[in-house]
């Protein structure tokens, strides 16, 4: 039936489902462009953070990548910071207020709520923020803040090309994961930390924008700085059964102390959010403390990658890294509780590797016939840090991997990181990423599972009993049956022609505005929106929201006309009965056990 309207064109369906289309291609081409951009954001921001350094500690004009620790500047050390905080309070107050904290809370507030709109300032001022207060000893990383700083360049291009806030979601995504790629040389660890973080989703249209981002800004890393691993340290020896439980035990431990360092975060924030004095005071404040901690011990100041490294290849080890996790842990969560502009992975690393190698260092001491290696000890709590404290699991096991290129490291890390994850989650129903926003009264599930309705189909959960209309009966006629029915609480009905096909739809609405005389057929006032017996509720659902409609009859694919069902809200409701009970069965059981 070719001139039959209806199964040509007058007929409003679900769009069929399609993984990715033309568009995904634009929007891939897009992500490269950005993680270009990103990756050179990521230079810029680390010769930034040299130039700084060197004007702050050495008194010269110089881009070189260099620690303050070497710089013995002996009491100027209680200064620098505060100077360098001042200037952060003033660009927070005067500039953007967005600047302020480890920007990865913010940017999932904009994923969130703000249909991933960064103002185009972030983009400058963050970076320019962080390089000052990493550049005058604050002893953060530079991954935080280019984290934000691509995905500011991911949601500005998104801002300035007409696209949908989904689209600009995997653009901001993309510049995130380049950011972090460009930094560490973890492409497929920013992938995942994007998913875990930052997507709320898995879907090949957003998965692969953000890969090929991650890919392209690891690219731009290796022509910058080569192919060699972050974190380049000694070849571990392969772990005994003995020494892997020891690792998994090490992990939960470390999971609750990851949670426990969020919690005292939050809370030297709240102790500055008691103070009497406007919070662009704040940074100096929180100086103050970085400046006493790297008066006792300079190895605290700056990003410490070099730290870690040394950690892992077991070259700090004893009272020393005593001093200097304990230290590297209040100068950081002071000053990031202050308000400042700067990251959070480094610090974790630092603090938890630390702690790794010394429990790992004891242990072997104690029991040497569990073969426990110290090192391979700081790279499960570093990891499991990570884990407890961002909730980013597999981001986490990926990550000291590809940052340290030890491949017997990956069974000690996926049991110790999944262990400290496990615990952290029964510590704390909240990551460091994620109280912020919790705080402010927004709910952040960072939990992915199928969409129940997507496996339903309608014409397994649609209602064969259908109510409906004859085309040329009367409207007085069918109101004085519908009165005295059954049907009385139904609000839409199909109209069938003489043959039995669905001519369109009606609702009771539409029957008491028309004239008792008139057919049922002249006041149909649009074409039906129908979905096929093999469409799915969630198709059914988008259609009703499109529509605008509460019920939707259900017909067959090879005579579209032909209807076997009807779908309304409250069907689409039921279908969740059976995952329901069967929630409520397996926790009635676990209580049992």
């Amino acid at each position: 039936m070719a001139s039959d309207p209806f199964v040509t064109a007058d007929h409003r369906v679900p769009d069929e489902y399609l993984p990715v289309d033309r568009r995904t291609i634009v929007i891939c081409a897009l992500a490269i462009l950005i993680a270009l951009g990103a990756g050179l954001v990521s230079r810029i921001l680390v010769a930034l953070i040299g130039l700084i350094t060197n004007i702050a500690f050495f008194q010269r004009f110089s881009f070189s990548f260099v620690s303050p620790v070497d710089a013995h500047v002996g009491a100027w050390v209680l200064v620098i910071p505060v100077i360098g905080a001042l200037i952060i309070g003033v660009m927070a107050r005067y500039g953007s207020a967005a600047i302020r904290g480890h920007g990865i809370p913010e940017v999932m507030e904009k994923v969130l709520y703000g249909e991933s709109r960064i103002p185009a300032r972030v983009m400058i001022l963050k970076p320019v923020s962080a390089a000052v207060a990493i550049g005058t000893g604050g002893p953060f990383g530079a991954e935080g803040p280019i984290i934000a700083t691509g995905g500011a360049i991911g949601s500005l291009v998104g801002q300035h090309i007409p696209m949908s806030s989904d689209e600009r979601k995997v653009l901001l995504a993309a510049g995130a994961a380049a950011g972090m790629s460009a930094t560490f040389g973890s492409p497929v660890s920013a992938v995942l930390l994007a998913i875990e973080l930052l997507l709320f989703e898995y879907r090949p249209r957003s998965i692969i924008p953000v890969a090929l981002a991650s890919a392209t800004a690891a690219a731009v890393r290796i022509a910058f700085e080569g192919t060699g691993a972050v974190f380049a340290v000694p070849v571990f020896a392969q772990p005994n059964g003995k020494a892997l439980a020891v690792y998994a035990l090490l992990g939960a431990v470390i999971g609750v102390l990851a949670a426990g360092i969020s919690r005292f975060t939050y809370r030297i924030e709240d102790l500055f959010e008691r103070l009497p004095v406007h919070w662009m005071w704040w940074p100096a404040l929180g100086a103050m403390v970085v400046g006493i901690c790297g008066f006792i011990e300079p190895r605290i100041l700056g990003v410490g990658y070099v730290n870690i490294e040394e950690i892992l290849a077991g070259d700090i080890a004893g009272r020393a890294l005593v001093v200097l996790v304990i230290l590297k842990l209040l100068a950081w969560s002071f000053y990031l509780g202050s308000g400042t502009s700067g990251g959070t992975l480094a610090p974790l690393f630092t603090i938890g590797g630390g702690v790794g190698a010394l429990a790992g260092a004891g242990l072997a001491r104690l029991v040497p016939s569990w073969g426990l290696d110290a090192r391979m000890s700081a790279l499960v709590g570093m990891a499991a840090t990570f884990a407890g404290a961002s909730h980013a699991l597999l981001a986490s096991i990926v990550f000291a991997f590809e940052t340290t290129r030890q491949p017997v490291g990956l069974l000690p890390l996926l049991a110790g990181c999944t262990a400290g994850y496990l615990a952290a989650l029964l510590w704390s129903r909240h990551s460091i990423m994620t109280e912020k926003l919790a705080r402010r009264g927004t709910a952040v599930r960072t939990e992915y599972q199928a969409d129940h309705l997507a496996h339903v189909l309608a014409r397994d959960a649609a209602s064969r009993q259908v109510v409906a209309l004859d085309a040329e009966e009367s409207v007085g006629t069918v109101l004085d049956r519908l009165d005295t029915g059954a049907a009385t609480s139904h609000q839409g009905f199909p109209v069938l022609d003489g043959d039995g096909l669905l001519v369109g739809v009606v609702t009771r609405r539409d029957l008491f505005a028309g004239d008792g005389t008139q057919t049922v057929r002249t006041i149909i006032r649009r074409p039906p929106a129908v979905v096929y017996g093999d469409n799915t509720l969630r198709d059914a659902a988008d259609l009703m929201v499109t529509e605008g409609v509460g019920r939707l009859p259900v017909v067959e694919r090879s005579t579209p006309r032909r209807v076997i069902g009807i779908i309304s809200r409250s069907d689409l409701l039921a279908a969740h009965a059976p995952r329901l009970a069967a929630g409520r069965r397996d926790r009635h059981l676990s209580t049992r056990k």
